[in-house]
Formats: structure tokens, C-alpha cells, sequence
């Protein structure tokens, strides 16, 4: 039997040794926890478009594809298995706001080495491989 699980992408804004992070509220998932910009590509969207698209929605700037780069991808399973993927930007149309006030209380800049302990942990690991170079991961399987 074939999977289908979701495919999602991943957002790292960087600008300055930093990169943006958002603490999740009233989701159901992770809320009081920081993570990216994201969300599920839809159907008939490729990576870059569901990027594009996200970051209107969340931060309310304006990308185009040149800008996107991805960084990584992680298999990773939790209640379900899922494809991550992550991409990075570092020029954007606009200035970040929190679109999403009900769904994020929190819009800040870290510095990539010195994230809050509350960070989303396999959003750590895919910052920590980004970082190392470190392309593709799996993530939550039994070793």
C-alpha cells in the first residue's frame, strides 16, 4: 500500500546571524512553543508557491521564487509521518508583521546560536542542520 502524508514547507528568515521565529497560540499544536513560518502544500502547489503563498498569509511580505532557496528536507514522524521541507530567504518585499495574531503572540528575531529553550524540536534540529550543511534527515523513527 502507498502513503500519502502531508508535505509541508518550512520558512527561515535570516537576516544578520539571526532568524525570525513565531510562538504558536490557540493552534492545538505546539502552542507556547516558537517555531517558523509554515504551513501544507496544497493541492497542484509546488514547494516555492506554498512558501510564497505562507509567508503572505503569517508575515505579510511579498517573495518571489528567486528568492526562495531550499535548505533541507526531514522525514520525520510524529502522530503521522510527514515531508518537511525547509527553505531560506533572505530578501523579501515589505516588513514583517504577525498577520496571524490569533494563532502567533510572539514575532522575533533570534540569533540562529542562541535559540529560546522553547523552540519546536525537530524546527531546532532543522536549524542545527542547516548550520552543519546538513541537507536531508529523518526524524522520530525508532534507531
Amino acid at each position: 500500500m502507498r502513503t500519502k502524508f502531508p508535505v509541508t514547507v518550512h520558512i527561515f528568515f535570516l537576516r544578520d546571524q539571526k532568524v525570525l521565529l513565531l510562538r504558536r497560540r490557540n493552534t492545538g499544536y505546539e502552542d507556547g512553543n516558537y517555531s517558523v513560518v509554515a504551513g501544507h502544500v496544497e493541492e497542484g502547489e509546488s514547494i516555492t508557491q506554498a512558501a510564497i503563498r505562507e509567508v503572505k498569509e503569517e508575515v505579510g511580505v511579498e517573495l518571489r521564487p528567486s528568492d526562495v532557496r531550499v535548505v533541507g528536507v526531514i522525514f520525520r514522524k510524529s502522530d503521522d509521518q510527514r515531508v518537511d521541507c525547509f527553505l531560506a530567504v533572505t530578501k523579501w518585499g515589505g516588513e514583517v508583521v504577525n498577520r496571524e495574531p490569533n494563532r502567533c503572540d510572539d514575532l522575533s528575531w533570534f540569533p540562529i546560536g542562541g535559540l529560546p529553550q522553547n523552540v519546536v524540536d525537530y524546527i531546532r534540529r532543522a536549524l542545527q542542520n542547516y548550520e552543519q550543511g546538513v541537507w536531508f534527515d529523518e526524524y522520530g523513527w525508532a534507531q
